[in-house]
């Protein structure tokens, strides 16, 4: 029985990214600074939005 002979190790893989190539972004507005910057996804307007060094301002700290 040689190294790569264990059985049950598909894992499937993927991790929840999809592969569809690059994201479509979207230009808004930083709630923060007011400077344009662009996301990842459409913005809905009921919540705010942040360019990535106000993200990083509102972001809770990591334990």
């Amino acid at each position: 029985m040689g190294y790569n002979d264990r059985g049950g190790n598909s894992r499937g893989g993927g991790g929840g990214f999809r592969s569809t190539g690059p994201r479509e972004m979207h230009k808004t507005t930083c709630s923060d600074c007011k400077q344009e910057t662009e996301v990842p996804f459409k913005p809905s307007g009921d919540r705010p939005v942040y360019c990535r060094e106000c993200f990083q301002k509102h972001r809770p700290a990591r334990y």
